[in-house]
């Protein structure tokens, strides 16, 4: 069961402010699911959840618009937040006075209802970006890292566009071409649609 609930808010960077649409992800069943990323209204996210366990809260990579209602979320589902390390300066400007749990390990798996989610470590759009690969389903979840059209952004601090391509064709191209990708925003892909793109030839 992978389910989609979307929030709008406000994406803040380098003294720039941009309205987005964020994906967020329930990947589990009727009794538990992960949340992956948390952005904006924690509420809205409760209302998804609709009482189930939460057995993490785990985040594609730092950037405000993607954590900024992880500790909210966390307080009514007591549930750990996931963050990969190198991402911590980013967390730090959201939430100064508090921390993630734990930290995303590459080739770490999360479990959750029959669900295996690999963690593949794709820097680029951010130095922790993590997507999560789910071999039962043929799904990848992407966050920033690969969108319908091509990678993500890289003209911003921290990021780096030779740096995401890499990661691209490292980690994410080298899966089946029928592999779903689930995006950090906007719609959603398949690996063999994006394999076309001329930025990874």
């Amino acid at each position: 069961m992978i389910e989609l609930v979307t929030t709008d808010g406000v994406f803040a960077l380098d003294g720039g402010e941009w309205a987005v649409t964020n994906n967020i992800w329930l990947v589990g069943n009727e009794r538990e699911v992960i949340v992956i990323d948390a952005a904006h209204d924690a509420e809205t996210i409760m209302g998804a959840i609709n009482g189930r366990r939460v057995k993490a809260i785990v985040l594609t990579h730092g950037h405000n618009d993607h954590i900024n209602a992880a500790v909210p979320l966390r307080e009514f589902v007591d549930a750990p937040i996931w963050l990969h390390e190198a991402d911590r300066m980013l967390w730090d400007v959201v939430w100064p006075d508090d921390s993630p749990d734990r930290a995303l390990v590459p080739g770490g798996v999360l479990q959750v209802a029959g669900h295996e989610l690999g963690v593949l470590h794709t820097p680029g759009h951010s130095p922790g970006c993590c997507c999560f690969h789910d071999v039962a389903s043929g799904v990848v979840f992407s966050g920033d890292t690969l969108f319908c059209g091509g990678p993500g952004a890289t003209g911003r601090s921290y990021s780096d566009e030779a740096t995401i391509v890499r990661s691209i064709r490292e980690k994410l191209l080298t899966l089946p071409d029928e592999t779903i990708v689930h995006t950090g925003h906007g719609e959603s892909t398949t690996i063999g649609a994006e394999r076309t793109n001329a930025i990874f030839a």
